[in-house]
Parts: C-alpha cells; structure tokens; sequence
C-alpha cells in the first residue's frame, strides 16, 4: 500500500512551519520527484513536518529520513510512531479535563502541566525508549495547543517557557491525524541530532529538503529557540559548506529555505555568496509570530535548490 493512502498533516503548531508555502514550494520540487525518480526523503531539521507531509502525499518514495536537534520534539515522532493509541487515550484525558473546566481552572492546569514537563526534565533518557515517554509527549502536544500562540519554545535551560494562552475550544487531541501519522512513519528512520548526522542517508536518487532555523532579519526578529542550542552564522557557513559537499554526489536532489535578508537591507548578500553557482528563488510567505500584529504580514523567503526548476 502506498504511502499516499495516508494524508498525514502536522501535528504541531510551528513557528516558521511551511504548510501556507507548500503550494509555491509544489512548483519548486525536482522533476525528478514528480516523475517517481525519487527513491528517498531526507530532512535534517525536520519540525513540524510540513514538506515531509506533502511529499508523503503527493508522491511514491519508498523511505523516509527526519532528523532533528531538538530532542523533545524527536521524543514526540518516535512515541507517534510507537505508541499512538496510548498517546490518543492519554490525550484525550487531559482535553476532557481541560475542556470541562472554567477559565481560572484552565490556566491553573496548564501552568501545572508545563510545571511537570520542565520539572521532569533531567531525568529523562532521550536516547532510550521508555514509558514515560508516553506522558512527556502528551504534555508537550497539549501544552502547544493551549499556549499562548502555539509556539514552541525551550530556555537556555531545555525548558518550555511559553504562558498561558486563552483560546475557547483549543484541539487538543486529533486522534485520526495521529493514527495516519504512525503508519507513514512505520517506513520512517527518525534520528535526533546535528543535521551532518544525515550524510550516510543521502544516496543517489534521494530529495534532501533542509529548512534550518532561519537567519534573523534584524535584532528584534530573533526567534531560534527551538531547542535550548542557537543556530548563527558560523552555523549557516557550515550548513552551506555541508549542502555544497552533497550536491557533489550524483543523482541528489537539495532544497533549502531561509530568510531573504533583502526584506531589511537591500545590500545584505549573505546568501547570494554562500549559495553563488546554485539557483535562488523568492517566495512570499505570512509571518505572524511578532508579539505586535503591527509587525505581521509578507516577507519574502528564499529556497536554494542544486537543480533548475
């Protein structure tokens, strides 16, 4: 059975997700991919999953490579894809409760929730499975439904540190997207660490799409704390090193997003010359995590592929 009997969306809200640029980043994917070419999906940074899940959809490949540096949110795939039934049943205990409660009760049960997952925190094994891994990603998928925004965001400290948001009938729980999400990843090698740690998985005929912590536009933009580890510059210099190393290889196929510095500075070329020689492209995406709605709305966003669309 194909994996597009499974039409599988991102079970997280996500600062800079791209669900809102599949459509142009659908026109941007190597032909290769719409041809069936593609034997193999890599994603070093993967997040919320958006592309992942497209291409899921959308086309035949037969396996699937995700891998991120953000240790609770791989906690999160790896329990999906384990155990999604008692993660649904744990779910939807919690959204009973919340969902029944007033508004005071609400805010005192959510602050209560992010207390134990900060606190529970240094014990946690990470790189062995175990049953509290169940409880742990249920705090942090209610937690993202009911925090101010959806964001996703750790201290210095590995802990969640979003307040309270006030939504009315938040879901919590979306137990049919869950079951389709752990079939497609029952074809799926999910490994948590620097996004160099794909390199064995990028053979011939494989469609690597990187969507790293983006470079900020300016002072006041910054927001990479996805994880407790930041991503600057000589991170961006070593990603384009990296990318310029595998598009080496015969028959692989890169894709790449970040910020277009030009929304700021029309002279600022820090991506023309780390990607010279490969194609850039300019796409339109809404931005909506600035506390101030005065400074939401359109920026442009590049994609940098090895191949010509």
């Amino acid at each position: 059975m194909g994996v597009r009997n499974f039409k599988a969306r991102p079970f997280l809200k996500w600062a800079g997700g791209k669900s809102q640029l599949l459509p142009q980043f659908q026109d941007l994917y190597p032909e290769a991919l719409k041809n069936g070419c593609i034997d193999r999906y890599v994603e070093p940074f993967v997040g919320g999953g958006a592309v992942f899940f497209d291409v899921a959809a959308r086309f035949e490949v037969k396996s699937f490579y995700l891998l991120d540096v953000n240790a609770e949110l791989v906690l999160v795939y790896r329990v999906i894809q384990r155990e999604p039934l008692r993660l649904i049943e744990r779910l939807q205990d919690m959204a009973a409760r919340y969902l029944g409660a007033s508004e005071a009760d609400r805010k005192s049960f959510y602050y209560a929730v992010r207390d134990r997952f900060n606190a529970a925190q240094p014990g946690i094994n990470y790189e062995v499975y175990a049953d509290v891994w169940v409880e742990r990603a249920a705090q942090l998928l209610f937690m993202n439904r009911t925090c101010f925004n959806g964001l996703f965001r750790l201290n210095s400290k590995g802990q969640f540190n979003v307040p309270y948001g006030r939504y009315k009938n938040p879901k919590i729980v979306d137990a049919d997207n869950i079951v389709k999400i752990s079939r497609l990843l029952q074809r799926t090698e999910i490994l948590c660490g620097d996004f160099t740690l794909c390199e064995p998985w990028v053979t011939e005929n494989t469609f690597v799409y990187f969507d790293p912590p983006y470079r900020p536009l300016n002072a006041t933009s910054h927001f990479t704390s996805y994880s407790r580890d930041k991503f600057g510059d000589a991170d961006q210099v070593r990603l384009a090193e990296f990318f310029k190393r595998l598009a080496e290889n015969h028959g692989v196929y890169l894709m790449l997003s970040n910020s277009d510095p030009t929304n700021e500075d029309a002279g600022d070329d820090f991506f023309a010359v780390l990607y010279e020689g490969f194609d850039i492209h300019v796409v339109s995406a809404s931005r909506m995590i600035n506390a101030d709605p005065s400074k939401r709305g359109k920026v442009r966003e590049l994609v940098i592929t090895n191949y010509h669309c």
